[in-house]
């Protein structure tokens, strides 16, 4: 259903933050950059985190489903993307193979974590396999599965999504060839399994979220800052390496290089790389983190103030304000089971009304940048897509990205692309952001 334009020009003309979590701080935007625990703690935090997903999540996707069993099965240097999260703090890989099998019993009992495996995965799953008295891996996953008789059986295979094909071909092949004839006629996808798994965030993970999305915002921030930008020497480049250093130097790593584009008044093309920033300059930056297992993805924009100038121009501030307001017509079309393809007209739908030029490409966030589930359209297609047909769930991560192109007067009627992204959390009721927004452009004044 599209929003009345008379509540999208209020939204427009008073942008508010939305409620933060309560056990979180909204981040300023240009504060420093705060610090993540020691790598002991991290760890403490990862794995308290996993034994509460693996206790609670993955047993009631299980029933929903109606799946008996789950068996995951990875190669050292060739992890399937749930087993790599589904993997201790300090179990970088899997380890030659692993293979992690759930069951469950029925009638109220525990679901089962059992490991074929050489190696233990730090007391998460109980070790079921002794080499020395069965040395055939294989058998021993086959004599479990027959003990256990599980009506349907999971693998992960998938024609749709990478996060449900985990399992090579190889691997597949062996582990059917393991199971008696019986078995194989129960197998079943485990890509739904697996997508949703990755997609759900537990209220418990929020916080940890926001404190690592606050040291992305605030290395963003500052990169588009006169303590890196000076006005006639800086260039594109100059910016992404910067981002590239300040974040390995602190023991952490980007999932992309950084993006930098400029947009110039007379410019059609946005210009990057080796160009040098200028007075008058907008200044676009695309950039994400990992930290604590966990991804983040941000867009900003920051504006190089002229001489004499003490704010931007007046239609930069509009296009700007058009943005952050997309972003709310956008999460207001949120509710649990409506179609990323749903939410996407929708949104599109009242921001034509109310006379924008909206482009929306915002997909799920979490474990992966580009996280499993349903995506909300595609910078290059706005339609409908196989890839938007899934439904949104509570307790999801997404990355609101999106555009607003708009005239500014000020260059002459030049059409810029005001282009945003930013991180919230949807508990199944309401929209969240994990760590604040940026709500206004960032203004780099002259030195």
């Amino acid at each position: 259903m599209p929003i009345p334009t008379r509540l999208f020009a209020a939204l427009l003309l008073a942008i508010t933050p939305a409620p933060a979590f309560a056990n979180s701080v909204v981040h300023a935007w240009g504060a420093p950059a705060p610090s993540l625990p020691s790598l002991r703690e991290q760890a403490d935090i990862r794995n308290a985190i996993l034994t509460e997903r693996l206790d609670t999540i993955v047993p009631r996707l299980m029933r929903e489903r109606g799946i008996d069993m789950w068996i995951l099965v990875a190669r050292e240097y060739l992890e399937d993307p749930v087993v790599a999260t589904m993997l201790d703090a300090t179990s970088f890989h899997a380890r030659r193979r692993t293979i992690l099998v759930f069951f469950d019993p029925g009638k109220g009992q525990p679901v089962e974590r059992l490991t074929v495996s050489r190696y233990g995965l730090g007391g998460l799953f109980a070790p079921a396999w002794n080499p020395e008295e069965e040395p055939d891996q294989w058998a021993r996953l086959a004599a479990l599965v027959a003990e256990r008789n599980p009506r349907r059986i999971a693998l992960n295979r998938s024609s749709a999504t990478a996060f449900g094909d985990g399992m090579t071909a190889s691997q597949y092949a062996e582990t059917m060839a393991a199971l008696p004839p019986a078995f194989q006629e129960r197998v079943v996808s485990g890509e739904d399994l697996s997508v949703d798994w990755l997609q759900e965030r537990l209220p418990s993970e929020m916080p940890h979220y926001g404190a690592v999305m606050r040291v992305a915002h605030a290395l963003l921030a500052e990169s588009l800052s006169a303590r890196v930008i000076t006005a006639g020497q800086t260039t594109a480049a100059d910016v992404q390496w910067w981002l590239r250093h300040a974040v390995a130097s602190r023991g952490m790593a980007v999932w992309f290089h950084p993006s930098i584009s400029i947009f110039r008044h007379g410019s059609e093309a946005e210009l990057s790389g080796d160009t040098v920033i200028q007075p008058g300059d907008l200044i676009w930056s695309d950039f994400g983190i990992m930290g604590l297992g966990l991804a983040t993805d941000s867009q900003a924009l920051a504006y190089v103030l002229r001489e004499g100038e003490t704010a931007p121009p007046a239609g930069l501030t509009a296009g700007m304000a058009g943005a952050v307001a997309m972003q709310d017509v956008l999460v207001a079309t949120f509710r649990t089971g409506a179609s990323g393809n749903d939410m996407l007209a929708a949104a599109r739908e009242s921001a034509i009304a109310a006379g924008l030029d909206p482009s929306i490409y915002s997909h799920p966030i979490g474990t992966h940048g580009h996280g499993a589930g349903p995506a909300i359209g595609f910078w290059d297609d706005q339609s409908a897509t196989p890839r938007g047909a899934g439904p949104l769930r509570p307790r999801t991560a997404w990355s609101i990205e999106l555009a607003n192109r708009a005239t500014v007067t000020e260059w002459g009627g030049q059409r810029v692309p005001f282009r945003l992204e930013v991180n919230g959390w949807w508990d199944g009721a309401a929209f969240h952001w994990i760590a604040g927004r940026q709500e206004r452009l960032l203004v780099i004044a002259p030195r």
